[in-house]
């Protein structure tokens, strides 16, 4: 298992690498990426706030998600910091010997880090409105 809470950019490509296996017959990769816009909002930046124990709560996470499913190897990674629009702000990738597993277990890990890990979004529009949300 993998699990990163960082400041560094991250790649989908690198973490789908850590969970591949001969034995695993399905990868399943989520990217959140950074978008341009919110409810019809131009968003002009983006920074995310990541509490103290944010690494930690996204390690019991992962652990849950990997007890619950059938799954041969995880990979999570969240970013905080200022992060450009179109880069990934939260990567998840699941295998599994099935895809079933593998799917639902990829969509509660997303679902789980954004239900809990405490990391806040600070987004400013292009008309200089900003707005804090606790979501991934």
């Amino acid at each position: 298992m993998h699990v990163s809470v960082t400041t560094d950019p991250i790649s989908v490509a690198q973490l789908s690498a850590l969970v591949q296996s001969q034995v695993a017959g399905a990868v399943v990769t989520f990217s959140g990426d950074v978008r341009d816009n919110d409810h019809g909002r131009s968003v002009a930046s983006l920074e995310y706030e990541a509490h103290p124990s944010a690494q930690g709560i996204l390690e019991n996470v992962a652990a849950q998600i990997a007890d619950k499913f059938d799954v041969e190897l995880l990979a999570v990674a969240h970013r905080h910091g200022p992060i450009a629009i179109g880069e990934s702000a939260l990567v998840a990738c699941v295998s599994a010997k099935h895809r079933g597993a593998a799917f639902a277990a990829c969509s509660e890990l997303v679902d789980e880090v954004k239900n809990q890990i405490p990391i806040w979004k600070h987004q400013v529009f292009a008309d200089g409105t900003e707005e804090w949300v606790n979501c991934a």
